[in-house]
């Protein structure tokens, strides 16, 4: 299948060919002709998949062949680094095309509020919001969405993980009852179903395998103490002679004392992180686009808010405490068809966790020995729960023995 088949709009084929472009991926092939047809959409694919081009390539040729005058499409998305990329997709996608995108965010400056609430009053054909600076808008006045065709909501498991369910409900209340509403989302949990029950009508659905990194990641870990991770990161690091690397930690505290600590060994590595200004993580993310970071340290909201080609190595310093996220990290890496690596450190503490993601994935993780140096590792027993480990239940009351 080519993507002449679906019966684009020229200019929209045109944008694809400039970006190069060749064939479908599985969640274009099935999803396009679905939203074309106007039918709402549940649709469960990770990022790497090519999921954005799977909603916004019918999404632009719909509003070539029907201008609504106003704001045609609303997207959803949990980050205002999910926010910026898929501004940034629509306009290389609809560049043959008149075709009007804005990013609504937060944190930016007064200057960018007036001009995310000028591209609201005016009416920019794709509005691509986070629901916090959304509602903040909406709160002025001045928004007209009566002219809106097509709500998404793009990675919806993320942004109930992070709290904005209410914030959804009341930004659906105010959209016209009359919509094609898509939803895309890695995981299908209960809370993304009782929300899709009360906003999707007889949707189509699409499960993508989710839980399959990439075949061209090569998987490593290194059953290594705490105490250990920092000369073993150092190792890595100078042995592979990596030119783009991204390290996942599992708290922003974390992220920022592993920032440091890599600095004082010498590894010019930059922390991602909210208590960032919005201006100084754009300019870290264009620098580790452009290869002049080469070491950037992040959470978890990282592995889904950057689409970046060429990372050749994804290092999880931390197990993540959910299988899911495992995929999600290290799906960083081998994009577009190329290869990389994964590699995770293991303590004592979190081999049962571990144990889940091989499950998940259903391959064993191909274990590396430490480098004599650091001294020996700590034994493997994935299936014993550690005490007072991460798995173990917290303020479990225990019975008093009879007398």
């Amino acid at each position: 299948m080519t993507f002449e088949d679906f019966d684009l709009d020229g200019g929209v084929l045109d944008s694809i060919e400039s970006m190069g472009y060749k064939s479908p991926t599985p969640i274009q092939e099935q999803a396009i002709p679905v939203i074309l047809a106007g039918h709402d959409l549940i649709a469960c694919a990770q990022t790497g998949t090519g999921k954005t081009a799977a909603f916004v390539l019918p999404l632009l040729d719909k509003i070539l062949q029907t201008p609504s005058g106003g704001i045609n499409t609303l997207i959803l998305v949990p980050t205002r680094e999910l926010a910026m990329q898929i501004d940034q997709q629509i306009e290389a996608m609809s560049y043959f095309v008149d075709v009007s995108s804005m990013a609504v965010y937060g944190g930016g400056s007064g200057a960018n509020w007036n001009q995310q609430k000028q591209a609201l009053s005016k009416g920019a054909d794709i509005i691509i919001a986070t629901p916090g600076r959304l509602i903040a808008q909406m709160q002025m006045g001045g928004l007209d969405f009566s002219y809106l065709e097509t709500l998404v909501l793009d990675e919806a498991d993320r942004m109930l993980d992070m709290g904005f369910y209410e914030d959804l409900i009341r930004i659906i209340s105010q959209l016209p009852k009359e919509r094609q509403t898509l939803c895309f989302s890695a995981t299908m949990p209960p809370k993304i179903r009782q929300l899709t029950a009360q906003i999707l009508r007889n949707p189509v659905q699409i499960n993508i395998a989710i839980s399959k990194p990439a075949t061209g990641i090569k998987q490593l870990a290194y059953l290594a103490f705490d105490q250990q991770k920092l000369a073993l990161t150092a190792s890595i690091l100078k042995e592979g002679d990596y030119k783009s690397v991204i390290i996942f930690s599992s708290t922003k505290e974390k992220v920022k004392k592993l920032e440091r600590e890599l600095q004082r060994i010498g590894i010019a590595a930059k922390a991602f992180h909210s208590d960032l200004e919005q201006e100084a993580r754009e300019q870290l993310m264009y620098a580790f686009k452009a290869k002049r970071v080469s070491v950037l340290v992040g959470t978890d909201v990282l592995s889904r808010g950057i689409d970046v080609e060429g990372i050749e190595l994804v290092l999880n310093y931390d197990v993540p405490p959910d299988p899911e996220d495992y995929v999600h990290r290290i799906g960083r890496t081998a994009r577009a068809a190329k290869t990389g690596t994964a590699i995770t450190f293991i303590n004592e503490l979190d081999q049962r966790e571990f144990s889940f993601i091989e499950k998940l994935i259903g391959r064993s993780i191909e274990k590396m020995p430490l480098p004599i140096e650091l001294g020996p590792a700590p034994e493997y027993h994935p299936q014993k729960r550690p005490p007072n480990g991460p798995t173990q239940k917290k303020n479990r009351k225990f019975k008093k023995p009879s007398k």
